[in-house]
């Protein structure tokens, strides 16, 4: 059998799953702190590379690779200002931490408030962690945020400090796991650490993919999609020519 037919089917298989990937991308490219999904690919392993006769079939699938999933782009967004005093946004690696009915999560969505109470809240009341991984309350007056996330408040000509928003950030290879469109959890058993990463007030930083290049990426997937399915087509009517004009004569 042709193993042309399996260099069909697995691209046919890959654009197809890469297609929800492209669209769900551009869907969330007007997303405060988004971070895209980018295609990874992996070899096909029909069976054992160790087999002492592997199969002729399974040679022939082995050679072609098929997506293997997808990986988070951790890649800067625009940052966009604001002048909210409370909004923030990170130029450089890491995340904020939010402390959710789910536990403690991590974005790049710095679109915070401050509570009746004084908390430092997001806009569905969660709590922004600070570095000890502790709620930030801050009391009346004029906000200002150092670039170290440290947030001083100016009451009556007082300047005081009410705490440090935590920056935090995992170790290299660490895949973390999605929580909706900006939210991420972190694997069981990893730690994430502090990191300096430069904090600026009154901005939020956008998805780090834009509408004009998500739309160019959905419409190449499904071009090649087309492509896919019309070199299948061509195996399949080779396919029925061969046992139409072949097998007759058995």
């Amino acid at each position: 059998m042709d193993s042309g037919l399996y260099a069909a089917y697995t691209g046919l298989l890959a654009r197809t799953q890469a297609l929800d990937t492209a669209a769900n991308n551009l869907a969330n490219a007007g997303t405060v702190g988004f971070r895209a999904q980018r295609d990874y690919f992996r070899s096909v392993l029909a069976g054992s590379e160790n087999e002492e006769s592997p199969s002729q079939v399974g040679d022939a699938v082995n050679d072609f690779g098929v997506l293997g999933g997808n990986r988070i782009d951790l890649g800067q967004g625009t940052v966009t200002a604001t002048g909210n005093p409370l909004d923030m946004a990170l130029n450089g690696p890491g995340f904020f931490a939010i402390q959710s009915a789910q536990g403690v999560q991590y974005t790049r969505d710095g679109a915070f408030l401050r509570s009746d109470t004084g908390v430092l809240q997001t806009a569905e009341g969660e709590p922004v962690l600070d570095v000890g991984g502790q709620a930030i309350t801050i009391p009346s007056g004029t906000i200002n945020v150092g670039p170290d996330g440290s947030v001083s408040v100016t009451s009556a000509g007082v300047s005081a400090i009410a705490g440090q928003v935590g920056v935090f950030g995992f170790p290299a290879g660490t895949e973390l796991m999605a929580q909706g469109t900006n939210r991420f959890a972190a694997p069981d058993g990893v730690q994430p650490a502090v990191v300096s990463a430069p904090v600026e007030q009154g901005a939020l930083e956008g998805a780090n993919l834009d509408a004009v290049h998500g739309t160019m990426q959905l419409i190449l997937v499904q071009r090649q999609g087309e492509m896919m399915q019309k070199a299948l087509s061509v195996f399949y009517n080779d396919f029925d020519k061969t046992a139409t004009e072949e097998l007759g004569r058995v």
